[in-house]
């Protein structure tokens, strides 16, 4: 265990090359659960907590730790289930997500396993839509459990979802000029993430293709481009990528992309949760054009209507 407390947040550095690290760690039964290493900040025994009146019931209280105030959840609750219970004491994992630091408590952390992202699959269908799977995997034989932590801070916390008056009315002066309607391919593994995104730009007048993956995304794109004899650049004009997502991640997606003679001319804007670690050099490594951090509809809105206005005039251009 102290092996696992103490070199968490040394072990990032497998991005760019399909491959992520887990924290794995269990609630209240024998349920294992992963986390990507990548989002971890720290490990540590839960530490005495301050109640907060009227909080959200999933909020266990607020705590001091390195001279932050950090909200702690009971990560049990917060997915359905009657709450963290562990003999001995439990352990809060303090993550990153969205630019908001906050502790789940956990009750228990097994180990971290190295892994490809090929080995990442979608939750089984059939599961339904009331759900709080990102993706499933095995290690040792043993299923794991990838939680949609963005669907529980949304439902927990909450995000600003409005775009102000000023993108829409950009998008209201500009909209039918140009060629054809506009369209955005939008990959990301959660489904919340997905309607963000997908509410923030038919607020702009903009139509878009959701995916839930680098894979899917790459045979979406592959398939148009078989489809279609004009360039694909000319019809979308714009991808909208996550970068943690099963069997293909926005990296690996983003060099496939930059090989496919096809397609290479795709603008690819990186839209993710890692923001306190991002790694910009392999932004550029991989041959991104943009990245920003979840969740700023607004920074979402300008950098679309960007790309946007640059689309229309190299087309009208050409």
């Amino acid at each position: 265990m102290s092996g696992v407390l103490a070199t968490v947040d040394m072990r990032t550095q497998l991005a760019g090359h399909n491959r992520l690290e887990l924290l794995l760690f269990r609630l209240s039964d024998d349920q294992l659960f992963g986390i990507n290493v990548f989002k971890v900040q720290e490990v540590i025994q839960c530490p005495p907590l301050t109640h907060i009146p009227d909080s959200h019931p999933v909020v266990c209280g607020i705590a001091n730790m390195r001279g932050r105030t950090v909200s702690v959840m009971d990560l049990s609750k917060a997915i359905g289930g009657n709450g963290v219970q562990s003999e001995e004491n439990p352990f809060v994992i303090v993550t990153e997500y969205n630019q908001l630091v906050q502790g789940f408590l956990v009750g228990g952390v097994d180990r971290i396993v190295n892994m490809h992202w090929e080995e990442i699959l979608p939750p089984p269908k059939g599961i339904g839509d009331d759900n709080y799977l990102t993706a499933v995997t095995r290690v040792d034989g043993e299923l794991v459990q990838i939680i949609d932590v963005e669907k529980v801070l949304a439902e927990v916390v909450g995000w600003n979802e409005e775009v102000s008056e000023e993108y829409v009315a950009q998008a209201e002066e500009h909209e039918g000029q140009g060629p054809g309607q506009p369209l955005v391919l939008v990959a990301d593994d959660s489904s919340v993430a997905r309607n963000q995104i997908k509410r923030t730009l038919e607020k702009l007048g903009i139509g878009c293709v959701l995916v839930n993956d680098g894979k899917e995304a790459l045979e979406r794109l592959q398939g148009w481009a078989d489809e279609e004899s004009t360039p694909l650049d000319q019809r979308i004009f714009m991808v909208i990528s996550d970068i943690e997502m099963p069997e293909m991640d926005g990296y690996t997606f983003t060099t496939e992309v930059r090989k496919d003679s096809r397609l290479n001319q795709l603008h690819i804007l990186l839209h993710t949760s890692l923001s306190g670690v991002f790694n910009n050099a392999m932004v550029e490594k991989v041959g991104a054009d943009d990245f920003i951090a979840k969740f700023q509809p607004d920074v979402l809105a300008k950098h679309v209507l960007q790309r946007l206005k640059n689309w229309r005039d190299a087309t009208i251009a050409a």
